[in-house]
């Protein structure tokens, strides 16, 4: 499928979608818990779908409705009877390696294409220091995956280019059979980790921590059922915002929640920097464009926000520099790589940097262009040929099902000049 999108501007107000960080840790939590918890409002996309079949193979009972009912397997996880398939989704994967390391028979994690072309080495190497038993069958650190428990215990040293990893054991070590010990030698995306462990706040998990550098954590502990609303997502947020400040537009985007630990409502502070104006109220927060300036924004923190800042980046008078985040190179693409080349093709002047991209503004003009089966590209795209001249089109745009299926009739509603078309 491609977006045929035509210059627009955007005007109304929008509700975000639930958050698919908050949706698969309440989902990984509530399949280890005991009893029934009730997740409202959660992120209904392939990638949360992923989450739910593999909590359903290992041993939850999963009723995806209006609300999502999951009674939990008191943490004792059930060995699957197939192949585990993830789909596209790395989060889902990252996190139920350590879940399945809580039982005792064997479990096999493949996906899609993308998903065994992406890391997870460091984690393998973890679970193996704790008493599991943990393998690439390719060796080479990506699925498919094989993992077999009982976690025990011991101290596990983890370098974290994803945050993925160690969200993985926090959730994990807890229910681990002796204490565990974690000394943090890298690690990117320090939000992420930060919603991790209100996660386990929320369920009195005990753990003490030094920063970010050393977790001890207890195990012999559990999860209780719990019901709750999955906040909004801040990193579907940004691809409104984005696309008010470059458009001209005003767009009021509802239900964000200011005091949420997800990394990505910096990106609302970026705009402000870049001459936007942003004004946040008890409903969410308005943004309207204006004449926006470069700047240099360290994306170490938000690396989903790199495709969205660089279509910024192209409408800025001046240089603007997204420093700090070479993990964005091992994400669905390397989006650092594709966000250059596909920007280039719609007039950008963009540097490519071992850790980022810089981007000279100047405006753009519309082009055939590839979403290289990345939703995120996708979105960034779409945002781009909004404000670009004449039309883009947007190839490869069925991968933003992954998070975000309402995206486009979501713009529509904000006067966006989108329609979908069958590529040929």
């Amino acid at each position: 499928m491609k977006l045929v999108v035509e210059p627009s501007t955007l005007s109304g107000s929008v509700r975000i979608p639930g958050s698919k960080s908050h949706t698969i840790r309440a989902l990984a939590i509530a399949a280890l818990a005991d009893g029934t918890s009730v997740l409202r409002q959660p992120l209904d996309s392939l990638d949360t779908r992923a989450c739910v079949a593999v909590c359903r193979a290992l041993g939850a009972a999963v009723d995806a409705g209006d609300a999502w009912r999951v009674t939990g397997t008191a943490g004792r996880p059930a060995c699957p009877t197939d192949v585990i398939d993830v789909a596209n989704s790395g989060t889902t994967l990252r996190v139920a390696l350590t879940l399945a390391a809580l039982g005792e028979g064997w479990t096999v994690f493949t996906g899609d294409e993308q998903i065994r072309m992406r890391p997870a080495g460091p984690l393998l190497a973890a679970l193996k220091q704790l008493g599991a038993e943990a393998f690439s069958t390719r060796g080479n650190g990506c699925a498919p995956l094989v993992v077999r428990g009982p976690l025990k215990a011991g101290r596990a040293t983890l370098a974290c280019p994803t945050s993925q990893y160690l969200t993985s054991l926090l959730i994990g070590c807890p229910l681990a059979e002796g204490d565990t010990d974690i000394d943090v030698t890298e690690l990117n995306e320090a939000p992420y980790v930060a919603m991790t462990l209100a996660w386990l706040d929320s369920q009195g998990t005990r753990y003490e921590r030094e920063g970010m550098k050393h977790f001890h954590v207890p195990g012999g502990q559990g999860y209780t059922a719990f019901e709750r609303a999955i906040p909004a997502d801040f990193s579907s947020a940004t691809f409104f915002a984005v696309a008010a400040a470059v458009t001209g537009g005003g767009v009021t985007l509802l239900g964000l929640d200011r005091d949420d630990t997800q990394g990505d409502k910096a990106v609302f502070d970026m705009l402000a920097a870049m001459g936007a104006e942003v004004v946040w109220s008890d409903e969410g927060v308005r943004v309207t464009g204006g004449a926006l300036r470069g700047g240099e924004f360290d994306l170490n923190a938000t690396p989903d926000a790199l495709p969205a800042m660089a279509v910024a980046g192209a409408f800025a008078a001046g240089e603007t520099r997204l420093v700090n985040v070479p993990q964005a190179r091992i994400k669905e693409t390397d989006r650092i790589a594709v966000m250059r080349r596909e920007l280039t093709k719609m007039g950008a002047a963009v540097e490519e940097m071992d850790d980022g991209l810089v981007v000279r503004g100047g405006g753009l003009h519309g082009a055939a262009v590839d979403g290289h089966a990345d939703h995120r590209v996708v979105m960034a795209l779409t945002v781009a040929g909004l404000a670009a001249e004449a039309r883009t089109e947007v190839h490869g745009a069925e991968a933003v099902a992954v998070t975000f299926p309402a995206f486009v009739q979501l713009m529509e509603g904000l006067g966006a000049r989108i329609r979908e078309e069958r590529a040929i």
